[in-house]
């Protein structure tokens, strides 16, 4: 047998392998998500998304934790997209080129993988404790916007870099400066792959339990937020405090939380896909 027909033995086997852990792999989550809608999707109603948590889990409802989470977005956002887009345009065409500035690009990718607890052991430290924050919304809104600011930034570069050099070249020969360079002509170039970045890096922070517990958030909280400095909690761990009560009608409830936060990233990874292929047909052209 020749060298060459082993090798294609060798690559039709690891296709093989590849195809049944890819269909094993969506066989399982089939049978995971079908599990989740058959126990949740009764269960979702108006009365689920507008009652306080309760004992009785068939009176127990989300209010808190959906409008928790949208605080905790809303100020995240705020935080780390201009903090983000900013880095990522001074590192990609304002920075100058050395050694140090090669070991902070490294770094700032390495945090991207870094574990979220980590993060949220910084924010203990550096908002609850040294800010006196509390366990406040905002206390949590800047430790999720650590944990995502890593992802904007290289995304933030990534885009930039993708502007063809040419229309650069022909603001410098119509006489734009350097800042008017990006802000009139790179940016909106790119603002397809940043906000593509930015949405995708929001998708993550909506999953994130440990870095809140570790600031502080609650598992019952009685009331809506009304303001940033207000104690708060998610629907992650709404639907973790679910899990964990004995009474079956809890699971339930906890199903019916996962399709909602199963609804909405899907949502927003839905967008961020659509910004990024518009972009690349933009860029394309």
């Amino acid at each position: 047998m020749t060298n060459s027909k082993k090798n294609r033995i060798k690559d039709k086997l690891f296709e093989y392998f590849g195809i049944a852990c890819t269909f094993f792999g969506l066989v399982m989550l089939a049978i995971f998500i079908g599990n989740i809608l058959i126990d949740g999707l009764t269960r979702i109603d108006l009365d689920f998304l507008q009652n306080l948590p309760s004992r009785k889990p068939e009176k127990s409802g989300i209010l808190t934790a959906w409008t928790g989470s949208l605080w905790i977005l809303c100020f995240t956002t705020l935080i780390a997209f201009p903090l983000g887009v900013a880095a990522g345009i001074y590192l990609e065409e304002y920075g100058k080129k050395s050694s140090l500035s090669s070991l902070l690009e490294v770094n700032i990718s390495n945090l991207a993988g870094v574990p979220s607890i980590i993060y949220g052991l910084l924010g203990l430290e550096i908002f609850v404790r040294v800010f006196s924050l509390g366990n406040s919304i905002l206390a949590g809104a800047f430790t999720l916007a650590l944990l995502i600011l890593p992802i904007i930034i290289v995304a933030t570069r990534e885009a930039i870099r993708a502007v063809p050099p040419s229309i650069r070249a022909a603001s410098y020969g119509l006489g734009a400066s350097k800042w008017q360079t990006v802000w009139h002509q790179v940016l909106p170039a790119s603002m397809g792959g940043i906000f593509t970045g930015v949405i995708l890096a929001i998708s993550r922070a909506v999953g994130e339990t440990a870095p809140l517990i570790v600031v502080g958030a609650l598992a019952y909280v009685p009331f809506t937020p009304s303001s940033p400095m207000d104690e708060f909690t998610v629907m992650p761990i709404q639907i973790f405090n679910w899990v964990s009560r004995p009474l079956h009608g809890f699971t339930i409830n906890a199903a019916a939380a996962i399709i909602i936060l199963l609804l909405i990233t899907f949502i927003m990874n839905g967008i961020a896909v659509y910004l990024r292929n518009k972009w690349q047909k933009k860029i394309s052209w």
